[in-house]
């Protein structure tokens, strides 16, 4: 089976322990936790058993280290990761507010997580994936955009796919060309996992229907459109489902949309249904948020199956 590759930020996640806890004052946190949009994504395919890899850098410290431990530990092949003994791994300190907002703080541009470089090992990879996934947290300077605007041609050039989520968060939308380039590449998207606000912001449509024919028309051949605890829906050419999401306790959600991701693209490369792999998606997920930390939810095959069959069980006991 060939390899699903993404790129991107590699960091670790400190967290405020308190819901409404304030950076502006002392308070008690949490981790580090293994972190990174694209490493949560490729940290939940290996997890998967789908051969995985990810292009990044970590840092020659600690941090690194515990970053790196857990994708080994879970199947990501790490050999695409550089260590950089100048530049310390990224970090991302967040807060949770009551209604269930958060606000992060990063370094990720000044450090390590930034550092990664497209070096020609990488480019042979590329040239024989089957995938390769597009973060939109991990785009966030033009160097970035330049490696990556290189992958996606390498892996299209030579019939790979591309998978696109969004992912826009605020603290790293700040620059006009970067919302142009996430245009750019859904036109070379093969796979679009959006959130509803992403898909009519990349589409300018202002109405589902028409947003979806856009997205479609450009070339895309399947649509995941994530409505967190509301389910999902899938959306191609030729058909149309609904998945409703599993009722869990939220403890955490970060991470979950990388999780869900990452399921959904492992299963269509074990070449099981959109419906088959959008249940086991939507089951990562809820697992995912059932866990306080951005990795600590990452789920097998096997142990998603055993969730969904005991979610099935107790609601026909009801």
């Amino acid at each position: 089976m060939k390899e699903v590759i993404t790129l991107g930020e590699i960091l670790v996640e400190i967290m405020a322990k308190k819901t409404n806890q304030l950076f502006i004052e002392a308070g008690e946190f949490l981790g580090p936790y293994p972190s990174g949009a694209p490493a949560i994504f490729i940290n939940q395919v290996a997890k998967m058993k789908v051969p995985a890899s990810i292009i990044g850098s970590v840092g020659d410290d600690d941090f690194g280290k515990v970053c790196l431990k857990r994708l080994i530990d879970n199947g990501v092949n790490t050999s695409l990761i550089g260590v950089n003994c100048e530049l310390p791994t990224g970090t991302a300190f967040v807060r949770y507010q009551s209604n269930g907002n958060r606000d992060f703080i990063f370094n990720i541009r000044h450090s390590a997580s930034a550092a990664f470089e497209l070096t020609d090992i990488a480019k042979e990879r590329l040239s024989t994936c089957a995938v390769l996934h597009v973060m939109g947290s991990s785009i966030f300077s033009h160097d970035v955009i330049h490696m990556m605007r290189a992958a996606i041609e390498i892996v299209k050039n030579n019939g790979g796919k591309i998978s696109f989520d969004p992912n826009v968060r605020k603290e790293l939308l700040g620059d006009s060309a970067l919302f142009a380039f996430f245009k750019e590449v859904l036109a070379k998207t093969d796979i679009f996992l959006p959130s509803g606000e992403e898909l009519f912001a990349l589409t300018n449509k202002q109405i589902l229907e028409d947003a979806v024919e856009s997205a479609l028309e450009l070339g895309v051949s399947e649509i995941v459109l994530k409505q967190g605890s509301d389910g999902c829906a899938f959306y191609s050419h030729n058909d149309y489902f609904f998945m409703p999401s599993f009722s869990v306790e939220e403890i955490d959600a970060t991470g979950a949309g990388d999780t869900f991701g990452a399921t959904y693209i492992a299963c269509r490369e074990l070449g099981y249904s959109p419906e088959k792999s959008l249940g086991l998606a939507n089951a990562s997920g809820a697992m995912a948020v059932s866990h306080w930390g951005p990795m600590e939810g990452a789920s097998s095959e096997e142990e998603l199956n055993k969730f969904i069959d005991t979610f099935t069980e107790s609601l026909e006991e009801i």
